[in-house]
């Protein structure tokens, strides 16, 4: 049985930056679709640790998701305008973290959500090792605060960020060597990084067995999971310039969901939710009530009969 969420992000950046989704309407919304939940863009204009910055705000949002029969699935932190490839000073970039550590308690949201920030070019211009030293020395501290929190800690790796090759994502995991630590497996993104190897700087690395092997070797350390389509391409910015996977709706991509996702049913999380990640997609409002009939399919085919609520 799992629980199903839906990251809001994907109805306030990108296409929906100039017209974003209100935290009021999508909660409706993914109540009367049936969600479970969802997991929070913890950034303008859904609820944040700035914008709700006293306990009576964020009570206030806690009361909310339970007048919609919600839970939240995890925080993706507002992490985009700190440094932490590019610095070997990161105590800026911690002090945010734990800001968003704070604000997941009073929300009662149980993981929290980083990734490496500066764009994969980073590594031509500081070497791969520096690069390496600097994320995992920053993000051993940050899992001793999620600790303290009682957070669990996960990365998602992807081509728009530094240390996007398989290699890359076991090298980071056994270096940060601790179970509170891991991550967070997007099945567009495991596509790009497995079979096309999409940004990666140097030679390229990719897998004979694709995600099916990706997951293997990542197995026992993946701590939270997103699922959504890939069409092997990356999402373009402004300029017409690979940024990361695209997201597409189920069906409209190439990700072969019955090889992958028993895979990923068999992974033991401390927790059961199943998100969808609309990242992006420029129809994502319109898109959400058909991913959630496609995922609700795949729960009943793997993870036991119906969603749990």
């Amino acid at each position: 049985m799992k629980r199903i969420s839906i990251g809001s992000w994907a109805y306030t950046i990108g296409p929906y930056t100039d017209h974003p989704v209100d935290f009021e309407t999508v909660g409706t919304k993914l109540a009367e679709l049936g969600f479970d939940g969802m997991e929070l863009g913890g950034f303008p204009p859904h609820p944040n640790p700035d914008d709700c910055a006293t306990p009576e705000s964020r009570q206030k949002v806690v009361e909310q998701m339970k007048a919609w029969g919600l839970g939240f699935s995890g925080l993706a932190a507002n992490l985009w305008s700190e440094h932490l490839v590019d610095t070997d000073d990161a105590s800026a970039y911690i002090a945010e973290f734990e800001k968003n550590c704070s604000f997941c308690n009073d929300l009662g949201i149980q993981g929290i959500r980083v990734d490496t920030v500066q764009p994969p070019t980073i590594i031509d211009e500081l070497g791969w090792q520096t690069a390496f030293d600097r994320v995992t020395a920053t993000w051993r501290r940050c899992n001793e605060i999620a600790k303290d929190h009682g957070l669990y800690l996960t990365w998602e790796f992807e081509p728009g960020f530094a240390l996007n090759k398989p290699s890359d994502v076991v090298r980071v995991l056994d270096a940060i060597d601790d179970d509170n630590f891991g991550v967070l497996y997007d099945t567009s993104h495991g596509h790009m990084v497995a079979v096309i190897g999409a940004r990666q700087p140097g030679e390229k690395e990719t897998l004979a067995g694709g995600q099916v092997e990706l997951i293997a070797k990542l197995s026992g350390r993946i701590n939270h999971i997103h699922l959504i389509d890939s069409d092997d391409t990356c999402h373009k910015d402004a300029d017409g310039n690979d940024e990361t996977s695209m997201h597409l709706p189920f069906g409209k991509g190439v990700v072969d969901f019955d090889a992958v996702v028993p895979k990923l049913a068999a992974e033991e999380l401390a927790h059961d939710w199943w998100t969808i990640d609309l990242c992006f997609w420029p129809d994502a409002w319109e898109a959400t009530a058909q991913c959630k009939t496609f995922i609700d399919q795949l729960v009943t085919k793997y993870a036991g009969a119906g969603v749990a609520s």
